[in-house]
């Protein structure tokens, strides 16, 4: 039972944060090809096209997350009178 709950948290930790650090991974990427292509050494220019990106994909995917944690919420409570 407890390693079935731990196995389902960790599914659900990586299918709610799995799109925001994905598309945060590819624009670091993006950017350090740019920077390596131009040879701008600028330490601090990756952040706020992260912080952009990943705010306008929260507002996207927001729905998605909300749905999944709920089911997992409603899961975990469902649980509760089958535990001993």
């Amino acid at each position: 039972m407890v390693v079935q709950i731990a196995r389902d948290a960790f599914y659900y930790v990586l299918l709610v944060s799995g799109p925001l650090l994905l598309l945060s991974l590819v624009v670091g990427l993006g950017i350090a090809i740019f920077q390596a292509a131009t040879s701008i050494s600028e330490q601090t220019l990756t952040y706020v096209p992260k912080l952009l990106v990943t705010f306008v994909v929260t507002l996207l995917v927001l729905p998605f997350m909300i749905r999944n944690l709920k089911t997992f919420t409603i899961a975990l409570f469902s649980m509760i009178p089958t535990l001993k």
